[in-house]
């Protein structure tokens, strides 16, 4: 049985923290879900959540906002390339309408035989709206923005990882996680990630061998990382094991991330995927359960610095969409 059981989140670098709130929680139709501080290093960087209302497992975004330290990275191959997210079939030509009324180029595509809109976010990064006749998720309907259940975002469909050995790659995604291929030809490689609602997100992956090597560090521009949901720590730890067993080396021992614990993995293109589970209290441990994403909050560890980091932030304003 396999310990994973669909998305966690996935997260990007982003470049200026107003225009990242705004895109998602106004653009996209998102819910603020947390607003927090980068929990490595010493940086102060704000790291923004968005997706259900709730905070479902499966729907969740997060950014670190990079434009006050001013560190950016370089987007190309062996690297994360594409963040996906599931609309209902027959949305698209809504989300290529709403996006360009909002100055934001959009075009219709299909590949593996599935309609997608194709965008980017205001910093660069790649974006797609995929039609998943598989999923049967409750869209994330938001009155306030205009998006009803015939067109809101249901959550998180997948990503796209560009590498220049398919081979290696097919290897790490199905035997060290492991996903289960459900497409493959010139167009590249796609894979169903396990879900006991059914093939809900997939990972796919594209061969491009005349760019350069894209960033791996934690930089503006980039993707950092696809985090996939082990449900427990004791799935997680047992994935772990078997990850490194098969000479993944590479893999991070498990970190506290308040909220839920993660364990990191780089794949042998470069890629960052995280194994994850969220801890009993979820979102509510640090805000009330009806109100989570409306105050800017930091964990335990950092109070010491509170001071420090909010001088350090970049001033925003953050308005509940």
């Amino acid at each position: 049985m396999s310990q994973i059981s669909g998305y966690h989140h996935l997260t990007m670098s982003t470049d200026g923290a107003q225009e990242d709130y705004d895109f998602f929680t106004k653009d996209l139709g998102l819910y603020s879900v947390k607003r927090t501080v980068l929990f490595d290093g010493t940086i102060p960087v704000y790291h923004l959540y968005y997706g259900a209302k709730n905070g479902d497992e499966s729907t969740i975004i997060t950014t670190f906002p990079f434009r006050k330290p001013g560190i950016y990275g370089r987007r190309g191959t062996n690297q994360s390339k594409v963040v996906q997210q599931s609309i209902p079939v027959g949305a698209s030509d809504f989300w290529v309408n709403r996006l360009g009324e909002r100055g934001i180029t959009a075009r219709k595509t299909n590949r593996f035989g599935i309609d997608r809109v194709e965008f980017a976010h205001p910093c660069g990064i790649e974006l797609q709206l995929v039609e998943n006749p598989a999923d049967n998720r409750a869209p994330i309907v938001n009155e306030a923005q205009g998006l009803s259940a015939e067109h809101a975002i249901k959550g998180i469909y997948g990503g796209v990882v560009a590498v220049t050995d398919r081979n290696a790659m097919d290897d790490f995604l199905t035997i060290a996680l492991p996903l289960k291929k459900m497409a493959d030809d010139a167009d590249g490689m796609a894979y169903e990630v396990p879900n006991a609602n059914g093939p809900t997100s997939v990972v796919e992956v594209t061969e491009i061998r005349d760019e350069p090597q894209g960033t791996w560090t934690l930089s503006g521009g980039t993707i950092h990382h696809f985090a996939l949901n082990t449900g427990n720590e004791e799935n997680q730890l047992k994935l772990r094991a078997h990850i490194e067993g098969l000479g993944f080396t590479d893999i991070s021992e498990q970190k506290d991330r308040n909220y839920f614990k993660s364990c990191y993995v780089r794949s042998p293109g470069g890629a960052l995927f995280e194994i994850a589970w969220t801890v009993p209290e979820g979102w509510a441990k640090d805000e009330p359960a009806d109100a989570i994403g409306s105050t800017l909050v930091f964990p335990p560890w950092f109070e010491d610095r509170r001071e420090e980091l909010m001088a350090g932030l970049e001033p925003a304003s953050f308005q509940n969409a």
